[in-house]
């Protein structure tokens, strides 16, 4: 029996030709019917029209899959959707190059009065000298969100020779210094940028992010322009701050309400709108559909797909052979977070060489998404947490060595100037190895690692400060190295060593170093 897909919004003809060959395929004719024709759907596919609300979800008894041939999902209840365990996917690449270009475009009209001059030509005004522009040459773009989008459109402005800076709190400096971009707080941003578009998704943080207090910073000749999603900025205080001349202008292709007739912004001659058509072009309309499309048929087969948004998912074979690795893997993304006193640009992660390729990602993966849920509060997954760390700048090595001990699951992970080795076996988590000392103990919650001087009485000091201060040991091990006068202690505590007693603790004569993590 062939699974049921229901087209909720308008789809190229190949991606409906696709469908058929793998699915029974039925679109929706009348909007009003969603309800009555998602009951016995198994598939349900989006554009940004069609609304996913719980009360419709209360309706789709055999829904698996949300499909947002687009970008953005807040059409989508994707708390509800989650909740019922249906899985939410959509097409993050496909609509990029089209927003940036559609960016730039309504920057170049901004800049040069093309629409009031087209209008007023039409009208039989010959009015020259009235519109004079200005050149995009050496002005200063503002970007607020250096994502997919952000970054597309800061590669095209560097070609009209501005000069670039972004806001961007996810983003790294070495992610931002190889496109040419300055990281700067929104502040900074706002008072400095002759143009400013933003390219954030709208999220409970990022609603109303753009107020009157905000464009109060811009300059009086600046302009704003925003492609990303209606709601990130405050429209009547952006109508306010327009009608009194306060900036120079700005261009909207989204809106609060779309369509946004009653908006008092359409009456403005400072402002250029265009109908929430960024991602509007042949060639990201079928991109979107084809990537759906694709990873639909991936999903039914029983294969994870590419760009899910609500849950991880991998294949039954691979979460089998991985399920004692992959939280291992995650743990040592926690370890490497609450050791590491600044964000880390480089992480290479080696295992045993009999590993197969596609595991070796999986476990990469599953470290990074351990590291980086310490740092992004909210969405990170073992399937978007590469995309994640690469956006954040991070450079990422993988590679297969002879690693095995005694017959573990090993993993070999350097990060800043650190490597470390951990294996299990079944449900039993060690640390093999720390910067070169030699270890076999259990990698538990709470690890206190100490760089001791090797002589007498040192061990003691040690233990003897944790037990003054109500530190209880469960495991104790000391490795050195040949030719070194240092050790390495890692200790095992019931207790959590806080942050001022670890300070303590570094104070003591000859104690070299000091570090403790809570996994």
């Amino acid at each position: 029996m062939k699974f049921k897909v229901l087209i909720a919004d308008p789809i190229e003809n190949d991606c409906i030709k696709k469908l058929k060959t793998f699915a029974e395929v039925k679109t929706l004719s009348d909007k009003n019917k969603l309800k009555e024709e998602i009951r016995d759907a198994d598939v349900v596919i989006v554009r940004s029209a069609t609304k996913i609300t719980k009360e419709i979800l209360e309706e789709a008894k055999n829904l698996k899959i949300i499909a947002r041939a687009g970008v953005g999902v807040d059409n989508i209840d994707l708390n509800e959707a989650t909740r019922r365990g249906i899985l939410v996917i959509n097409a993050p690449d496909a609509s990029s190059v089209s927003v940036a270009e559609h960016t730039i475009g309504l920057m170049i009209a901004l800049a040069r009065n093309l629409i009031h001059a087209n209008n007023s030509l039409k009208e039989k005004r010959w009015e020259k000298k009235k519109l004079k522009g200005i050149e995009l040459r050496g002005k200063t773009l503002g970007i607020i969100g250096l994502g997919r989008i952000g970054s597309q459109v800061a590669k095209r402005a560097k070609a009209f020779d501005m000069k670039v800076i972004a806001y961007d709190p996810f983003v790294s400096e070495n992610y931002a210094r190889k496109l040419g971009v300055k990281l700067v707080d929104l502040k900074t941003l706002l008072k400095e940028s002759d143009f400013v578009s933003i390219h954030v998704p709208l999220t409970d943080k990022t609603r109303n992010m753009i107020t009157k207090r905000e464009l109060l910073l811009m300059k009086k000749t600046s302009f704003l322009i925003n492609c990303a999603r209606g709601g990130i900025v405050n429209e009547r205080d952006l109508y306010e701050i327009l009608k009194e001349k306060r900036i120079a202008g700005a261009a909207l292709d989204v809106f609060e309400k779309e369509p946004p007739f009653d908006s008092p912004l359409l009456e403005l001659d400072n402002v250029i709108v265009t109908p929430h058509i960024g991602g509007n072009t042949v060639e990201a309309q079928k991109s979107a559909c084809m990537i759906v499309c694709e990873d639909i048929e991936r999903i039914l087969n029983g294969r994870p797909p590419r760009n899910s948004v609500n849950f991880p998912t991998i294949d039954k074979e691979i979460l089998e052979r991985l399920k004692y690795v992959i939280p291992l893997a995650e743990k040592v993304g926690v370890f490497i977070h609450r050791i590491t006193d600044a964000e880390i640009k480089k992480i290479e992660v080696f295992v045993n060489e009999d590993v197969e390729e596609e595991d070796l990602k999986i476990i990469t993966n599953a470290i990074l998404k351990g590291y980086l849920s310490n740092i992004i509060s909210t969405g990170v997954n073992i399937l978007n947490a590469r995309v994640l760390a690469l956006n954040r700048g991070m450079e990422i090595i993988e590679g297969r060595k002879e690693l095995r001990f005694n017959g573990m699951h090993t993993i070999l992970v350097r990060f800043m100037e650190h490597e470390l080795i951990v294996g299990c076996h079944y449900e039993e988590q060690r640390i093999l190895g720390f910067d070169g000392y030699s270890f076999n103990m259990p990698f538990e919650k709470n690890i206190l690692i100490v760089k001791i001087e090797d002589r007498p009485g040192m061990i003691g000091k040690v233990t003897t400060f944790l037990g003054n201060n109500n530190i209880n040991i469960a495991y104790l091990q000391v490795s050195r190295k040949k030719k070194i006068d240092e050790q390495m202690m890692i200790i095992i505590t019931d207790q959590e060593v806080s942050r001022s007693l670890l300070e303590d603790l570094k104070k003591i004569s000859g104690i070299k170093h000091a570090r403790f993590s809570r996994l």
